[in-house]
């Protein structure tokens, strides 16, 4: 069922290294190990999937706009909402609500074609007006959303018969990747404002039955869904399984069909269970540690630097992620993307520089705490123990916090001055940086500033040259490594484990896990009656 099946000591760094593409990273299709490869069948409906997942939290909501993990995001993607665009099997946009698209020659103006014959779970029919609605929630000073920073690029946005209309204050090439965003769910409205965001109801392959946030969720098809070929699960029973060997546990006796985030200490024991199979894909994925730069120390970019040269991320690939992996460069912008620059100027390990940063910071040593839990990344308190030790050479001292799970990402992300985090990354460098670098975006979780970058954000974004429009990135790239707050540990494959009375298609897409964060509407059992 896969167009390349490599045993568990392939050459990752090499493949990895040198996609420097989406569609290099597409091409090599995902990577199936251990037990029985998926076995080719015809699709079958029928059955219960039921996924463990490894994140959810007690203040999630139905609300797209505040989706934050990939709880929400598989279960908005992959079963409530349709999106204007969509990412597909092999990680190319694809039309999902919009049947095409096209824009002005200044890329300022893009219209969409809206699909007809699409009905909501509650019955009403798809319109343009409701995507206006839905769009528009994400902007202005008063949303809630995520990405609204996406939107200020966004002058008007106007339905016209079977179309919609937006209407940009400057050009933007990748502007239909921005509309596949897991946030921008399609939702029904009236009188020009969505009905009741937190209801969950969408256009999506399956309907919302009873919803516990940070513990599970219960779905069942949506009976009119329109795709054909797509939603072949009867319901599906997602559970937050937090710790990371109670999921392990729980797909290996069988007590659910699927999890996320396979810790890769112990894959190779999943890898040899008959019945399971491994499923790495190659994608955007990328573990960090952000700093907020608005809180000493990590105000003064000389620290900023001092920790960057400390940690020695290869030793982190090599023990945390078990070779599932590259180092980090300290920007998001992973071998997986268009523009990836894989010969900026960034740290290595070099304990003698970090000791000379500090000094030009003032410091003969540094004491700072670093909070975390593996609600952040499978290892991801390992990851910032073995930092300790990397440390140490160069004078510093990391107290690691050990933080609860649950609400890791209300009360520790963006509060605490340093802690670890993972991005699942975007599919275009504009949106990436438009999302977490911007100075003014929502997720802005270093809280940094760059006037240059800014400028460059805004101009590449409308610049049509290709070779200047990557000259743009490489400079972001540079800025961001050497003059921001985040500090990349490793560019991190996806790995998921599946039954192997599951099946999918040819492909198995890298941007999100499970499947693009799409499994429950492409997946099936190969045998839903047994």
């Amino acid at each position: 069922m896969t167009d390349n099946i490599r045993k568990l000591d392939a050459t990752r760094r090499t493949v990895l290294g040198g996609a420097a593409a989406v569609g290099a990273a597409a091409a090599m299709g995902p990577t199936i190990l251990g037990g029985t490869e998926a076995r080719a069948s015809e699709p079958a409906r029928g059955g219960t999937l039921r996924m463990g997942i490894g994140h959810g939290s007690t203040t999630d909501s139905l609300d797209p706009a505040t989706f934050e993990n990939g709880f929400s995001s598989g279960m908005g993607m992959g079963g409530l909402f349709n999106y204007v665009t969509a990412v597909d099997e092999q990680n190319q946009l694809a039309p999902e609500l919009a049947e095409e698209w096209e824009a002005t020659p200044d890329a300022m103006t893009w219209t969409f074609k809206i699909r007809g014959g699409v009905t909501f779970h509650n019955g009403k029919d798809v319109t343009p007006d409701d995507i206006v609605a839905s769009l528009n929630y994400h902007r202005g000073e008063d949303s809630i959303s995520a990405v609204s920073s996406l939107f200020e690029q966004v002058e008007d946005i106007q339905a016209k018969d079977n179309t919609v209309v937006i209407t940009l204050n400057a050009g933007n090439a990748d502007f239909p990747y921005i509309m596949s965003d897991y946030h921008l769910g399609i939702q029904p409205s009236a009188d020009g404002a969505i009905v009741d965001p937190k209801s969950g109801v969408g256009a999506g392959s399956y309907m919302v039955v009873e919803y516990e946030p940070g513990v599970r969720a219960s779905l069942e098809r949506n009976p009119n869904y329109w795709k054909d070929g797509y939603a072949w699960f009867d319901a599906v029973e997602m559970t937050t399984i937090a710790d990371p060997a109670a999921r392990q546990n729980a797909i290996m006796s069988g007590q659910v069909d699927v999890i996320d985030r396979v810790d890769t200490k112990t894959a190779h024991l999943l890898a040899q269970h008959p019945a399971v199979n491994l499923v790495e894909a190659t994608g955007t994925l990328h573990y960090t540690m952000p700093m907020r730069t608005d809180m000493a120390p990590f105000d003064d970019n000389n620290v900023r630097m001092a920790l960057k040269y400390a940690i020695d991320r290869d030793d982190i690939v090599d023990k945390i992620l078990r070779g599932y992996g590259v180092a980090g460069q300290d920007t998001p912008i992973t071998p997986a993307n268009r523009y990836f620059a894989p010969d900026i100027e960034h740290a290595t390990y070099d304990p003698d520089k970090a000791r000379w940063y500090l000094q030009q910071s003032g410091l003969d040593s540094l004491s700072v705490d670093l909070s975390t839990s593996e609600a952040a990344f499978v290892g991801a308190v390992d990851a910032a123990v073995l930092y300790k030790e990397h440390a140490a050479p160069a004078g510093i001292d990391i107290n690691v916090v050990r933080e609860t799970p649950d609400g890791y990402w209300a009360d520790v992300w963006m509060n605490k001055a340093w802690c670890t985090c993972y991005w699942g990354g975007r599919p275009t460098e504009d949106w990436m940086f438009s999302t977490a670098y911007a100075a003014d975006a929502p997720w802005n979780d270093t809280f940094w500033k760059h006037d240059r970058f800014n400028e460059l954000l805004i101009a590449a974004r409308a610049e049509l040259d290709e070779g200047v429009r990557r000259e743009m990135y490489r400079e972001m790239q540079q800025i961001v490594a050497t003059e921001g707050g985040v500090l990349v540990a490793a560019y991190a494959n996806n790995v998921d484990a599946a039954s192997t009375a599951l099946a999918h298609g040819p492909h198995v897409a890298g941007n999100w896990g499970m499947d693009g964060a799409r499994l429950m509407e492409r997946w099936w059992f190969v045998d839903p009656t047994a």
